[in-house]
């Protein structure tokens, strides 16, 4: 299971993030404890409001529990993995939240507590807490039998597409899968051996090397949004300028997108509307779907919710009922089958739970692996309109170059039959 977490302000900002629907089909707030407020922005509030008696910024700590996307993982997984959490961080008996989202047939679950020691009215200090959850996080690969991922085992070999949530969200708006703009750039990194090489390549991608404002080499989307190269690359800023040179000899970003405007995307727009209305055409029938089996699982969970919460009333009075009162119930006590009824519900009562969180569970797996299906189908299309678009953008980008060689060829004509020779394959002597 995948651990990520922070220390944060923010706390209605977070709470409106983790009920956020638009991005998320499924919504679950499965705990609210140690606030007085019974929900979840009600204890966000009361999180803030604690924390202004105190000289702490960062008065919420938030984790994000991913486990394998094909594992199923009951909800005691969760808990364990959480109270492993509170014990090696001093976080036990803080108050806390726990709210759970399915997105794309994958689920996750989110944690906030307060950091704010309501006692004491000071922040609880987290010390090397990224180092803890990493453990955490090997101990639950291995006690749940999931293969353990290898940038665990050797950093060098961790996802190098992962982004931020900024990043993500600016990359989704280039129409292209944010993992695939990473891997583009980092795949012209690779077969490149100097600023030359490297240019032409991510142009190739539709991306356009620039001096940014604070971030030396940046890359620029035919649609205008700017990325840090080394944010790309995952590599540091000197690695960069070793093998590019200094940032200084590109156009700026403002000089970037004019040539963009002028040049490139006057000449590709209308192309690239007409693909992104076709693959908005293709997805047409799949959201569809989508939305239609979003909706149908929300009304099986709805109705299953409302099943067991009126067999749990009945069964709550059915255990009441056998509890005796006036003289009997006296008698119940002195003989001591009031001991045994108590133990009986009780044993009965913890049966009952776990009965319908099991029932809620293959209810939840069954949907999931249904969505699992869809998407694979959804993903099928997103790859294959990513390719006609980067298709798209590497024709362009030959083209220009084309064009460019032939300008410099008319300018310098003692070069024509050198150009003859290397577009007939022939080598120079």
């Amino acid at each position: 299971m995948i651990i990520k977490a922070s220390q944060r302000s923010g706390g209605k900002q977070l709470g409106l993030h983790l009920l956020k629907t638009e991005e998320n089909e499924h919504v679950e707030v499965h705990e609210v404890s140690g606030f007085l407020s019974q929900n979840l922005m009600g204890a966000m509030n009361e999180a803030y409001a604690t924390a202004r008696g105190t000289k702490c910024n960062k008065y919420l700590f938030s984790v994000s529990l991913s486990p394998p996307q094909n594992e199923s993982v009951q909800i005691e997984v969760f808990e364990k993995a959480l109270a492993d959490i509170e014990e090696r961080l001093g976080l036990k008996g803080q108050p806390r939240a726990i709210v759970f989202h399915e997105k794309e047939g994958r689920r996750h679950c989110h944690a906030v507590w307060s950091r704010i020691d309501a006692e004491k009215m000071i922040a609880i200090k987290l010390p090397y807490f990224k180092t803890k959850l990493q453990e955490i996080s090997k101990q639950l690969f291995l006690e749940n039998g999931w293969g353990i991922p290898k940038g665990f085992l050797d950093k060098g070999l961790r996802d190098p597409r992962t982004f931020n949530l900024a990043e993500w969200q600016q990359a989704k708006r280039t129409g292209i899968n944010p993992k695939d703009i990473k891997e583009a750039a980092q795949s012209c990194w690779s077969r490149s051996d100097g600023l030359k090489s490297f240019e032409r390549a991510m142009e190739e991608k539709g991306l356009f090397l620039a001096k940014g404002d604070r971030r030396g080499h940046v890359a620029i989307t035919v649609e205008g949004e700017v990325f840090a190269v080394s944010r790309l690359l995952d590599i540091k800023s000197k690695e960069i300028v070793a093998k590019l040179g200094n940032p200084d000899n590109l156009k700026s970003v403002t000089e970037t997108k004019a040539f963009l405007s002028k040049e490139v995307t006057e000449k590709i727009s209308p192309i690239i509307k007409e693909s992104k209305r076709m693959a908005a055409n293709q997805m047409r029938p799949l959201n569809e779907q989508r939305e239609k089996m979003k909706t149908l699982h929300q009304t099986e969970r709805q109705k299953l919710v409302a099943g067991q919460r009126q067999r749990h009333e009945i069964e709550t009075k059915e255990r009441a009922n056998r509890i005796r009162k006036g003289f009997m119930g006296v008698w119940d006590k002195l003989t001591g089958e009031y001991s045994k009824i108590r133990k009986q519900n009780e044993m009965e009562a913890f049966f009952s739970l776990n009965r319908d969180r099991k029932q809620r569970h293959d209810l939840v797996d069954a949907q999931l692996k249904e969505r699992q299906t869809l998407q694979a189908k959804i993903m099928e299309v997103r790859m294959r309109n990513t390719k006609m678009i980067l298709d798209l953008y590497r024709h362009s980008a030959h083209y220009r170059h084309l064009e460019k060689d032939k300008q410099t060829q008319r300018q310098n004509p003692n070069n024509r039959d050198i150009q003859r020779k290397r577009d007939n394959g022939l080598e120079l002597g």
